[in-house]
């Protein structure tokens, strides 16, 4: 039984191995990946003088991509936020790594505003790993409040290079 572990261990290493660059290539070197995040927000805020409140965050997710498979489907997502408001609008910054099942990521640095009702922006690509190294790009992002509290649910896009 313990020879029947090792062979299975090492025929997994070895799959792996050869699998790896191959699901690499699946990602062509350019296009759009669509893709929605759910999240749970954790802010922490204060208010400031003349209706203002300023605050940080972080939130935390799984992501989705929108064909069901591909490019950052079922990886977890994580982004730290900064915001500035006032009475019903602010305005906010942030950092995020969207993953994917294989472990790699896409890093970005985004910002956007919240008016009330929407509340958007744009990611810009700062870099990435395995698959996504060396991928530059942007893309809209647009975030919903659902029933429950402290959750939201987003939909992102990013066109994208890789060298």
């Amino acid at each position: 039984m313990e020879a029947t572990k090792k062979l299975s261990w090492l025929c997994a290493v070895g799959l792996a191995s050869i699998c790896a660059p191959l699901l690499a290539q699946d990602l062509p070197k350019s296009g759009t990946i669509h893709f929605h995040t759910g999240w749970k927000v954790v802010p922490e805020a204060f208010e400031a003088p003349e209706k203002r409140a300023v605050g940080h965050g972080s939130v935390v997710g799984i992501n989705f991509n929108d064909q069901g498979s591909g490019p950052l489907h079922g990886g977890p997502a994580i982004c730290v936020f900064t915001f500035l408001g006032k009475e019903a609008t602010d305005v906010s910054k942030g950092y995020c790594a969207f993953g994917d099942a294989d472990g790699d990521r896409i890093f970005t640095d985004w910002d956007g505003a919240n008016d009330g009702t929407n509340n958007k922006g744009v990611n810009r690509i700062a870099g990435g790993t395995g698959k996504y190294r060396g991928i530059t790009g942007q893309g809209p992002w647009q975030c919903w409040p659902t029933p429950a509290p402290g959750a939201l649910r987003c939909k992102q896009s990013f066109d994208y290079k890789l060298p």
